[in-house]
């Protein structure tokens, strides 16, 4: 009896340990449900959404990376070019006499082709010469806001098509009175009608890249070599895994996802920045590590990470409904960070 209480007892803390996040999710939205119910709905979610898909694409970025043992410390400064060149791009196409839609597609593509160089150069470093990723992806860091502020001159980027803000402030589907459904475009209703909203676009955008590269790390030959690589470099290298190619492409990937948050800005908030993502850097990382990520590499996945980007976003968004001032937020997300990291340590299956 004494052995199966043992057994029981080792069997609960494990279950506690791996949905940890999810427990403490659930404590947050309580917690700030408490302290304000209007937290508490459907509105509030999709806000919640809506404030952390940079977080979320960034956590992505961090995650291919970390996982091979890692770090890119360039991702934000990478989002802050992606701004500025991807709004410039927009606005010189619009000159050209292109279409508001197409000015926006054009300079968003040509962007993330653009915002794989970053990447290409980082991984090059870090896989070809050895260059440690702290000084390889720092480096990269400084270059890249010293681009864009060299682009800007100190002035956000401006005059960008209406439209970037109709479909970056948009959502995928409305519900007009009548009860119909509206895919992208919200309906005309006589004043004092309600219309309700359901997930942002720039949500949807962030998740179809998200959805895509997690199975591209969790069901292809790549993603088990990043895995193989930041479990035991030497072992990998002697399995026949191309390391140098594989790191390569990690840090490409980073860098793209890093882009795809400079777009997603864009078009949220009509402008670009060079340091849009200057204060992200350190919720791109926590959202990997709260996710069950060792730093050591060799572990870490895709939606784990999402739920570790979720539990900032929920931190971020129910300080600000309460009215705390945004230092805090840094304090709580730092915290957790630390408190995930010693948990790690001491208990090293815990969040696994």
């Amino acid at each position: 009896m004494t052995q199966i209480a043992v057994n029981h007892k080792n069997l609960t803390a494990e279950t506690i340990g791996k949905n940890w996040i999810t427990l403490f999710l659930v404590i947050l939205v309580i917690v700030f449900s408490l302290i304000t119910p209007a937290f508490f709905s459907i509105d509030t979610l999709q806000l919640i959404l809506f404030n952390g898909t940079e977080v979320f694409l960034l956590g992505a970025a961090e995650l291919f990376v970390i996982i091979t043992g890692g770090i890119d410390l360039s991702v934000g400064f990478v989002m802050g070019f992606s701004t500025i060149m991807s709004s410039k791009l927009i606005v010189i196409f619009q000159g050209f006499g292109l279409p508001p839609f197409m000015s926006i597609l054009s300079g968003s593509l040509i962007m993330l082709v653009i915002g794989l160089l970053p990447g290409l150069v980082n991984g090059w470093l870090v896989a070809y010469l050895r260059v440690p990723a702290f000084i390889a992806t720092f480096s990269m860091l400084g270059i890249t806001h010293g681009i864009s502020e060299l682009m800007t001159q100190g002035v956000p980027t401006k005059n960008l098509p209406s439209l970037a803000g109709i479909i970056g402030n948009g959502s995928f589907l409305y519900i007009s009175p009548d009860r119909k459904i509206h895919f992208f475009t919200r309906p005309q209703v006589a004043r004092g009608q309600i219309v309700v909203s359901i997930l942002p676009n720039m949500v949807v955008f962030a998740f179809i890249f998200i959805l895509i590269f997690s199975f591209l790390l969790s069901k292809t030959k790549f993603g088990r070599h990043l895995y193989a690589i930041g479990g035991n470099i030497d072992a990998a290298i002697r399995s026949g895994i191309n390391v140098k190619k594989d790191l390569l492409k990690a840090y490409m990937i980073s860098s793209f996802f890093a882009s795809l948050a400079g777009i997603s800005y864009v078009m949220k908030y009509i402008t670009g920045k060079p340091d849009a993502g200057a204060d992200l850097l350190l919720d791109s990382i926590a959202a990997v590590v709260i996710g069950g990520a060792s730093m050591a590499g060799g572990s870490g996945t895709m939606g784990r990470t999402i739920l570790g980007a979720l539990v900032i976003a929920v931190v971020q968004t129910g300080l600000r409904i309460v009215g705390m001032q945004t230092f805090m937020t840094y304090i709580l997300v730092g915290s957790i960070l630390i408190i995930t990291v010693i948990l790690d340590q001491v208990f090293p299956n815990f969040n696994r």
